[in-house]
């Protein structure tokens, strides 16, 4: 499989916030930004593996600001790391300013993915070669969230102190 890069998987997803999906401070419903984002990521993960996808883990979300009723929502996917049938994707959410139009990082996530083949068994990926400064700060720092997590998980244990550390540190 040839490698590919992270802007062959860029998804970006753009959309107005609706009253019918906003709570009672007329701000989108959290579940309804995980709903746009997990799309978009799937749209991403897909795009990188050329194979169904599915979510294996919602791993971070950070709600930073709230997004008023009729804003313009754009979510933008790509994938950040492959693994050998994972793929790790990062979503970073825009609101555009209703009134000039200026766009703002909003809120961001990181999910995780599993390219699956017709009878849903794991696939291989191909693997990811990132270019821009941002995409291999994206790239080795999901080495170490996978680490992290396999170390939470119990499933994979650090050789020794050092290594715990090195998990934590940059």
């Amino acid at each position: 499989m040839e490698p590919k890069t992270p802007t062959e998987s860029r998804t970006l997803m753009t959309d107005m916030v609706l009253p019918s999906e906003t709570n009672p401070l007329n701000n989108l419903f959290g579940g309804e930004l995980l709903a746009r984002m997990d799309r978009a990521a799937s749209i991403a993960a897909r795009r990188h593996s050329r194979r169904i996808t599915v979510t294996a883990s919602v791993n971070h979300v950070a709600f930073n600001q709230a997004v008023p009723v009729g804003s313009v929502v754009t979510v933008e996917a790509a994938v950040s790391r492959a693994f050998r049938t994972s793929m790790e994707v990062f979503i970073d959410v825009w609101m555009e300013d209703r009134f000039n139009g200026e766009k703002s990082k909003v809120n961001e996530a990181i999910y995780t993915f599993v390219a699956v083949d017709d009878s849903g068994k794991p696939t291989a990926v191909p693997e990811l070669k990132p270019e821009s400064a941002l995409e291999i700060q994206r790239f080795e720092a999901a080495l170490r969230r996978k680490q992290l997590s396999l170390v939470l998980a119990g499933k994979m244990k650090p050789k020794d102190a050092t290594e715990l550390k090195a998990l934590f540190m940059d």
